[in-house]
C-alpha cells in the first residue's frame, strides 16, 4: 500500500498513521532522489508566564532523531521497491521499540505482547547498504566473516586451496568439494538470526580468536576494527544496549611486517614469467607498484595526468588518507623504465586510466596465477607490492624518510617495520661493531 505523501513546509511528511504514536514515523526528502527516515518525539508541554505581557504561552518539548535509513522517493526498479519496502519495516520495528522504551521510563512497564526482535545481521545488511565511506567493502565483509564463525567456528566449510603443482583430478576434486562446502555454507547462512542480546563479550573473544587463526597480517585486526564500527553504531541507535566489545581487542604490532615480500631476485623472476592470456595491464600495474610502492586502490585511478612527464614525477593523493591526512599527497620519481610501462597516453588525452585494471578480486586471481608460475612458493597480494617496495629500498641503503615519503607515510612508525624486515641491514649493523680479537 503507498503512503500518502503530505508535505509540510520544511520538506518532510509523517508515515505514522496512528494518531497515537510516540515517536511518530517520518521522512525528509532529500535532493538526491532519497527520503532519509526520522523519528519525531513529543514529551508534554510546559507553560511559560510572559512578565511584559502578562500571557501565558505554551511551549511544547520535541525532538527528532534520524535513524541513517533511507527510502527510494520514485523507485522505479523491483530491487528499490524491494529496498524501500524493508528499510520502511525495519523502521517501523524501531519505531515501536522506541515507543515501548518511552512507556517503560515514564509509566514503568512495557508492552509484552509486541515484542519486536531485530536480526542484528539484517541490520548490519542495511547499515553497510547506507555506508557511504571507502571502507565500505571491509565494511561488508567483516559481516561476511562474522556470519562465517556463526555457522562455521572451527573453519570446516572454508575452501581448500588450489595449487599450481597439482594434477588435474586433485584440482576438480578440491573445487567438487569446496563447491559442496559453498553449498553447505549457504543454506546455513541462509535464515540465520541473531538477537542484539546475543552479542555477549564472551561471543566476541570468540570471534577475535576465530580471525586471529583465520587471516594472516593486519587481516584480522583490520576486519575486528570494522565490526567494531558497526557495533558501535547500533549502540548509538539503542540496537543495543551495552557494547559487547569493550575490552576486547586484537593487538596489532606496527612494527612487524607480517606479510610475505619478493625480493629482488624474485621480482626479476616475475618479471621474466608469461604465460596464455595474460593480462598486460595488470601486469604492469603490478611491476609499476613493486617500484613505487603504490596501493592498488591509488594504481587503478592514476591517469596520464598524474604523471609529469618533463620531470619525470609521478604526484597523487593517496585514495586512503585523503581530506583526512596532511600527507595525503605523494610525489614519486620516476626513471625511464618505469615511464616506460606508464607510456604516452592516447590521442593526447591525459584523463585516461594508465592501468586499466578489472576488479581486485579479478587481479588477485591473475596475480596468484603469475606467482605460481613463476615457482614462487609465497603467499602475494597486490598489497605485498607495496611492502616490498619499502623492504628493498631500504635494503639498498634508501634513507628511511626518503622511504617514508615515497610511500606516503605521515611519520615513521609505519616505515620503521621494514627495517626489521631487511636482513641485510641487520648484518650491516653487526658487522658496523669493532672486530673481535682474541
Amino acid at each position: 500500500m503507498a503512503i500518502r505523501k503530505n508535505y509540510r513546509a520544511d520538506n518532510t511528511y509523517i508515515i505514522s498513521t496512528d494518531t497515537t504514536d510516540n515517536p511518530k514515523l517520518g521522512a525528509k526528502v532529500l535532493n538526491d532522489g532519497r527520503e532519509s527516515l526520522f523519528l519525531d518525539y513529543y514529551f508534554g508541554y510546559t507553560k511559560v508566564y510572559n512578565d511584559k505581557t502578562g500571557k501565558e504561552t505554551v511551549k511544547k518539548d520535541r525532538k527528532r532523531e534520524y535513524l541513517s535509513l533511507y527510502l527510494w522517493q520514485a523507485p522505479r526498479t523491483q530491487l528499490e521497491r524491494q529496498q524501500n519496502k524493508e528499510m520502511l519495516e525495519m523502521a517501523k520495528k524501531i519505531r515501536f521499540e522506541r515507543e515501548q522504551e518511552l512507556k517503560e521510563d515514564k509509566l514503568g512497564y512495557r508492552l509484552k505482547k509486541e515484542e519486536v526482535e531485530i536480526n542484528y545481521l539484517d541490520w548490519m545488511a542495511e547499515y553497510h547498504a547506507n555506508y557511504t565511506k571507502s571502507d565500505g567493502n571491509q565494511i561488508r565483509r567483516a559481516r561476511t566473516v562474522f556470519i562465517d564463525f556463526l555457522i562455521d567456528p572451527k573453519m570446516k566449510l572454508l575452501p581448500e586451496k588450489v595449487k599450481g603443482d597439482m594434477t588435474k583430478e586433485e584440482k576438480e576434486a578440491i573445487q567438487k568439494n569446496n563447491a559442496k562446502k559453498a553449498a553447505e555454507r549457504e543454506k546455513k547462512a541462509a535464515g540465520l538470526k541473531v538477537k542484539p542480546e546475543q552479542l555477549t563479550k564472551d561471543l566476541m573473544r570468540s570471534f577475535t580468536e576465530y580471525l586471529i587463526k583465520r587471516f594472516t597480517g593486519e587481516g584480522a585486526h583490520t576486519l575486528y576494527a570494522r565490526f567494531k564500527k558497526m557495533i558501535l553504531a547500533a549502540v548509538e541507535k539503542d540496537i543495543i544496549r551495552k557494547n559487547p566489545c569493550t575490552g576486547v581487542s586484537i593487538k596489532k604490532d606496527y612494527c612487524q611486517l607480517k606479510k610475505d615480500i619478493l625480493s629482488q631476485e624474485e621480482i626479476v623472476l616475475l618479471a621474466n614469467t608469461h604465460y596464455e592470456k595474460e593480462n598486460p595491464d595488470i601486469r604492469r600495474a603490478f611491476i609499476f607498484c613493486l617500484y613505487c610502492g603504490l596501493r592498488w586502490c591509488d594504481v587503478k585511478d592514476l591517469t596520464y595526468a598524474n604523471v609529469d612527464y618533463s620531470n619525470k614525477l609521478l604526484k597523487f593523493e593517496q585514495s586512503k588518507t585523503k581530506a583526512h591526512s596532511a600527507a595525503s599527497g605523494v610525489v614519486i620519481p620516476l626513471n625511464d623504465g618505469l615511464l616506460a610501462l606508464i607510456d604516452q597516453p592516447k590521442d593526447g588525452n591525459r584523463n585516461q586510466i594508465i592501468f586499466p585494471l578489472p576488479s581486485h578480486t579479478m587481479c588477485l586471481k591473475a596475480l596468484r596465477h603469475w606467482v605460481a608460475r613463476a615457482g614462487i612458493e609465497k603467499h602475494i597480494t597486490w598489497h605485498c607490492a607495496r611492502h616490498s617496495c619499502g623492504t628493498n629500498l631500504l635494503s639498498n641503503g634508501a634513507n628511511i624518510k626518503t622511504v617514508a615519503s615515497i610511500l606516503g607515510h605521515s611519520g615513521l612508525a609505519h616505515t620503521e617495520k621494514y627495517t626489521r624486515a631487511v636482513d641485510s641491514l641487520k648484518q650491516a649493523a653487526i658487522d658496523s661493531m669493532p672486530p673481535l680479537d682474541f
